[in-house]
C-alpha cells in the first residue's frame, strides 16, 4: 500500500519546529482496536511497567503503598507485547516520514527508549517538568524522532504534551537545568523560553512526531477518562548507540518497507 509522500512545508515545519502532527493516521476502528489490547493489559496489568510512584514526579502518589500507589504510568516494552502494537510501531507512515526527517535509507526503532503505551490515569497522574528525551540516550548523535499516537482526544483536561518550538535547535547551558537535567523555571532565561511553550492538542487517530531535543512537559490528567498513548523512538541505521549504554541494551529494529 503507497503512502502519501511528505510534503517539502511539513518538513520545514519539523525542522524548523522540532515537531510535526499527522492527523488521521489511524482510523476510529483501529484507535478503538489498540485501546482494547492495551486495556487487556492493564487490567489485570501484563509488566514490565512504569508506576507513578517510582517517578517521584509532582502530584505523583508518594511510594507503591499509598492510594494510588500502584497507578501505572507506563506499559513498557510495548513493541514486544502483542502484534496491534508491533504493526503500529512499523506503521508505513512512519518508514515514509522518518527516512526523509532521519536522512536515511533505513530507519531503526530502538527497543530500549519509550518503546512503550503512556497511560494518564486521572486522580493519580504526574506532572512531568520540561526536559529533552536525549539527556539519558546515547548515541553517535543526538537526531532521534519520536512517534506518539493518540489513541483518544488529548488536550490540556486530560495532561495533553506540551511543548516548546525549536528548542530543539538551541543551546541550553548546564547551568539552566537542575540536577535531574530538568529546566531550572526560577531561571529568567528559562521564564521566557517557558512562557513561549504550546499545548499539542490531538485528536484520535493523530501522530505527533518530535525531536529527542525538543523540551517538551506534560500536566496532569484532570478528566474521568485514561488517557493511552503509545510512543516509539526511531534512529537512522549509521547512528549506533554508544557500547555499554542503556541505548545498547536491546537490538534496534529496522522498520519494513511498505510502500
Amino acid at each position: 500500500m503507497s503512502t502519501p509522500a511528505p510534503q517539502l512545508n511539513q518538513v520545514e515545519h519539523f525542522q524548523n519546529s522540532g515537531f510535526l502532527v499527522l492527523p488521521g493516521i489511524l482510523s476510529a476502528q483501529e484507535c478503538g482496536q489498540l485501546r482494547q489490547a492495551v486495556q487487556t493489559d492493564l487490567d489485570p496489568l501484563v509488566g514490565p511497567a512504569e508506576f507513578e510512584a517510582d517517578v517521584g514526579y509532582p502530584g505523583a502518589p508518594a511510594n507503591r503503598d499509598v492510594s494510588g500507589g500502584d497507578t501505572p504510568r507506563r506499559l513498557l516494552h510495548a513493541y514486544a507485547r502483542n502484534d496491534s502494537l508491533k504493526s503500529l510501531a512499523q506503521h508505513p507512515v512512519l518508514g515514509a516520514w522518518l527516512r526523509v526527517l532521519l536522512d536515511c535509507a533505513n530507519p531503526m526503532l530502538s527497543q530500549c527508549h519509550h518503546n512503550c503505551v503512556m497511560t494518564k490515569h486521572p486522580g493519580f497522574s504526574s506532572a512531568t517538568l520540561w526536559h529533552q528525551d536525549i539527556r539519558y540516550w546515547s548515541f553517535d548523535r543526538p537526531e532521534l524522532i519520536s512517534a506518539w499516537f493518540a489513541l483518544g482526544d488529548e488536550d490540556a483536561s486530560n495532561g495533553a504534551l506540551q511543548v516548546i518550538p525549536s528548542s530543539h535547535k538551541q543551546s541550553i547551558d548546564r547551568g539552566r537545568l537542575d540536577s535531574a537535567l530538568f529546566l531550572r523555571p526560577e531561571l529568567a532565561t528559562n521564564r521566557s523560553l517557558i512562557e513561549s511553550a504550546q499545548v499539542v492538542n490531538l485528536n484520535a487517530g493523530d501522530l505527533l512526531l518530535f525531536h529527542c531535543r525538543l523540551f517538551h512537559a506534560a500536566g496532569q490528567n484532570q478528566s474521568q477518562q485514561v488517557k493511552l498513548s503509545p510512543v516509539f523512538t526511531y534512529h537512522a541505521e549509521n547512528n549506533l548507540p554508544i557500547p555499554g549504554t542503556r541505548s545498547e541494551r536491546l537490538p534496534s529494529i529496522a522498520l519494513e518497507r511498505m510502500e
